[in-house]
């Protein structure tokens, strides 16, 4: 019985990660042909953007001190302090940040869409939608993927910035390194691809969470047993996404050799 659950459960899912490819491609379609409605596309900017500012910098601020403790521990006894700054710079452009950011915000707008969306579908209030003439993916889904798509990289790159404030933070309190050697050795160990990596990822995910969010929305059924599964599942398909696509984008901007961190050393 166990088994036979779990097998619907995988091919209801299948469905619907079918379903969110589907609107993916409808959305791209919609961008080119139809109209943006702007006032709608402004209030998700603010609920992903704003709101979630607060969380996403605290967030990178403590795991920017918590890399530098571990790291600064280890470079000090090996000598190579002016490399302390750099190396987190480097892990913070090109990994932590923008995936923690996605993290957070599939967590919470992710979650928000689906629910959202999910609840409008079991009241029938798409449906209603469809009787007023109004596109539900123009009405509901393009303003929420434009908000994702401009929204997650300037959160990335403010929680670069912060990131990087509390590992400096750390590194000269605690460690008594020097400001201006922790800056100057993430200066040298950043390039400008490094600054516009972190971007183009987040742009990505942002696309892979509104997708989802709100495809997990327009699929549900059940009532309100129905929304809460929708919300779990869509933010865990979520995160995978973003792990796969992180993995594909790192190894197409980031595969091959590097001497920076050599010279630096």
């Amino acid at each position: 019985m166990s088994q036979t659950t779990t097998t619907s459960s995988l091919g209801l899912w299948g469905q619907r990660l079918l379903a969110a490819i589907l609107l993916g491609g409808q959305v791209t379609l919609h961008l080119l042909t139809r109209k943006i409605h702007r006032r709608n596309t402004l209030d998700q900017m603010v609920a992903v953007g704003p709101e979630s500012l607060l969380i996403a910098l605290l967030t990178a601020s403590f795991v920017g001190m918590v890399f530098t403790i571990q790291v600064a521990r280890e470079f000090i006894a090996l000598g190579v302090t002016n490399a302390v700054g750099g190396v987190l710079a480097l892990s913070l452009a090109r990994e932590l940040g923008p995936v923690l950011t996605a993290v957070i915000v599939a967590g919470r707008v992710g979650s928000a869409f689906a629910a959202e969306i999910g609840t409008m579908q079991v009241t029938e209030q798409i449906d209603a939608l469809y009787i007023l003439k109004t596109d539900p993916i123009d009405y509901l889904v393009i303003p929420r993927v434009i908000a994702c798509c401009l929204m997650l990289p300037l959160l990335t790159i403010l929680s670069l910035v912060m990131g990087m404030a509390g590992g400096m933070l750390v590194a000269t309190k605690m460690y008594g390194l020097s400001e201006l050697v922790f800056l100057e050795s993430a200066r040298n160990f950043l390039t400008p691809w490094d600054i516009c990596a972190p971007a183009i990822k987040a742009f990505v995910f942002g696309a892979l969470i509104a997708v989802i969010g709100t495809s997990w929305g327009l699929t549900t059924t059940g009532g309100a047993k129905g929304v809460g599964q929708s919300t779990t599942t869509a933010v865990v398909t979520s995160l995978l996404a973003i792990f796969i696509a992180n993995f594909f984008l790192s190894w197409l901007m980031f595969q091959g050799t590097s001497g920076v961190v050599l010279q630096h050393l």
